[in-house]
C-alpha cells in the first residue's frame, strides 16, 4: 500500500533522524546524509509498509493510546510516584557525579557509571550508545565493561538507530540503549508495536538535550579551532578543572594527527541561538527525556556551575534506576545530592522557556505549512517581546544551515549570520530586561 506519510514527514523537515521507520519498511527507505548535515531516510521504492509512521517520533497523526509522551508515560513508567507537567513521571531527582568516571566524561560522569552497573550486573548483555568508528563516531554494540571509559564522552553528531533495529533479531542478550528524548520516543513506539522488544530493551539511558546538531556543527567548530582538512576523534567536551562548568573546549586531530582545540567561550553562544539544529526539535516539548528509565543531563544550577569538572541532574523513572543509583549512593561510588523539584526545573530553564513555553507561537507561525504531532503546552501565554525572541531563533537556526551549506568557511560564515545573531541578541536582551523589571515591580 503506497504511504505518504513518511516522505511528508520528511519534505516538512520534520525527520529527526533516528532512523527507527527504516526497520518497518526495510527494501523501501535507507538512512543517508542530507544536504543539510542530517540523517533523514531517503526514499528507495515508493510502496512503504504503512507501519513506518507510525514509530516515528513526530508522526502526525499517532493512535490515541500512543497521542504524546504523557500517553506513553501511562504504558510504559509504571513505578512512578510523582509527576510534574514539566518532567514527566518520576521517582526522585537528583545532581553530583561520579566518583571513578567524572573526571574523564561529560558532566558528571553517571550516564558511564550506569554503562556498567548495567553490564556488570548482567542486566543487560549489550549497551547499544555512540561510539568512535575509525576516527569519527556512530551508535554501536558494546559489550566489555573493562573498556567502559572508551564511551565516556558525548558526541555532538548526527547518528541514526537504523543498523539496530534492522539487525536485533540477530543479536542474542538484552540490550541497553541510550538517547536523545525522540529517539527514545521512537523506541518506545516500537516497543509498543513489537511488544517482545519490551524484554529484548529493558532499559533506556535518556540524555537531555538542547537540540540535535548537524554535520556542520563540527565542521564549523573543527574550522574555528584552525583544522583546515579533514579532522578525526574530535572532543566536544573538554573540561577546565580551574574554571566554571561552562568553560570547555572542542578539540579534533587534523590530518596530520595533531591535536587542536578551541574554548567554546570564545565561539558564542552556539546552544541559545539555535545555530546547526535540526528544524524538529523546535517542534519537541520533551525537555527531560520523559520516556527513559533514568535521565541525565548537565547540573545548570548554582553552585554547581562553579565547577569546571561538571555535575549531573539525575531523574530517577522506574524502580531498576532507582535501585542503581540508591547503590551507588551507599557504595558511595556516586557523590549525589537529593535534588529539589524546584531546583531542577530551574537547572534546566532554558529548554523549559524554549521548548515549552515558546512552542505556541512555532506552531502557531506554521500553521497550515506542516502537519504537526499531538503536542502539549499550547495553552502557555506570550508576550510580544517574547515572539520576537522565537522568531529570530527560528530564522538564525536557518540561516545557519543555509549560509554553511554554501560557504563551508568559518571566516564567511560569521560575516555572514552578524545579522541574524545581532537581532535575536538585541530581541533577547530586550525581553530579559523587560522581565528584570517586572520581577522588581512582583508583577507576574
Amino acid at each position: 500500500m503506497k504511504n505518504n506519510k513518511i516522505k511528508t514527514i520528511i519534505e516538512q523537515d520534520m525527520c529527526i533522524g533516528c532512523g527507527v521507520c527504516v526497520s518497518e519498511a526495510p527494501g523501501s527507505l535507507k538512512m543517508e546524509v542530507n544536504d543539510y548535515g542530517f540523517f533523514t531516510p531517503k526514499i528507495i521504492k515508493e510502496e512503504i509498509n504503512t507501519n513506518a509512521a507510525k514509530v516515528c517520533p513526530f508522526n502526525p497523526k499517532p493512535k490515541e493510546e500512543v497521542k504524546d509522551e504523557n500517553a506513553l508515560a501511562d504504558l510504559f513508567l509504571t513505578d512512578p510516584s510523582n509527576k510534574d507537567k514539566q518532567i514527566g513521571k518520576y521517582l526522585n531527582t537528583y545532581v553530583g557525579f561520579s566518583n571513578q568516571f567524572r573526571a574523564t566524561s561529560s558532566s558528571g560522569g553517571i550516564a558511564t557509571y550506569v554503562f556498567e552497573k548495567l553490564l556488570q550486573d548482567k542486566i543487560v548483555d549489550h549497551l547499544y550508545i555512540v561510539k568512535e568508528v575509525n576516527g569519527s563516531y556512530e551508535y554501536q554494540l558494546f559489550s566489555n565493561s573493562n573498556d567502559i571509559i572508551k564511551i565516556s564522552k558525548t558526541k555532538y553528531t548526527p547518528v541514526t538507530l537504523e543498523k539496530l533495529f534492522l539487525n536485533i533479531k540477530t543479536i542474542e542478550g538484552k540490550v541497553a540503549i541510550s538517547g536523545v528524548a525522540c529517539f527514545i520516543k521512537a523506541i518506545r513506539l516500537k516497543q509498543h508495536y513489537n511488544p517482545a522488544l519490551k524484554q529484548k530493551i529493558p532499559f533506556l539511558i535518556g540524555i537531555i538535550c538542547g537540540g540535535l546538531k548537524s554535520e556542520f556543527f563540527t565542521d564549523y567548530l573543527a574550522q574555528k579551532a584552525n583544522i583546515k582538512t579533514s579532522y578525526s576523534k574530535q572532543d566536544y567536551r573538554i573540561k577546565n578543572p580551574k574554571g566554571q562548568a561552562i568553560d570547555y573546549s572542542f578539540g579534533a586531530y587534523d590530518e596530520n594527527q595533531e591535536f587542536k582545540q578551541v574554548r567554546m567561550k570564545t565561539i558564542g553562544d552556539m546552544w541559545g541561538t539555535g545555530m546547526f539544529k535540526s528544524n524538529a526539535c523546535d517542534f519537541c516539548d520533551d525537555v527531560t527525556t520523559e520516556l527513559a528509565d533514568i535521565s541525565l543531563g548537565d547540573a545548570w544550577i548554582h553552585p554547581y556551575t562553579n565547577d569546571g569538572l561538571g555535575n549531573s541532574v539525575v531523574v530517577t523513572r522506574t524502580s531498576l534506576a532507582e535501585k542503581i543509583i540508591r547503590e551507588g549512593i551507599e557504595d558511595k561510588n556516586l557523590s549525589l545530592d537529593d535534588l529539589s523539584l524546584e531546583k531542577f526545573l530551574i537547572s534546566q530553564s532554558g529548554s523549559f522557556n524554549h521548548r515549552h513555553k515558546g512552542l505556541p507561537f512555532r506552531i502557531k507561525f506554521f500553521k497550515g505549512k506542516m502537519d504537526f504531532a499531538q503536542k502539549r503546552f499550547l495553552k502557555e501565554k506570550t508576550t510580544f517581546d517574547f515572539k520576537l525572541v522565537q522568531f529570530f531563533r527560528l530564522r538564525t537556526r536557518k540561516n545557519s544551515l543555509e549560509i554553511w551549506k554554501n560557504t563551508k568557511n568559518a571566516e564567511e560564515f560569521d560575516k555572514q549570520m552578524k545579522l541574524s545573531l545581532f537581532l535575536l541578541k538585541t530581541a533577547t536582551r530586550i525581553y530579559h530586561h523587560k522581565k528584570r523589571i517586572l520581577e522588581k515591580l512582583k508583577i507576574q
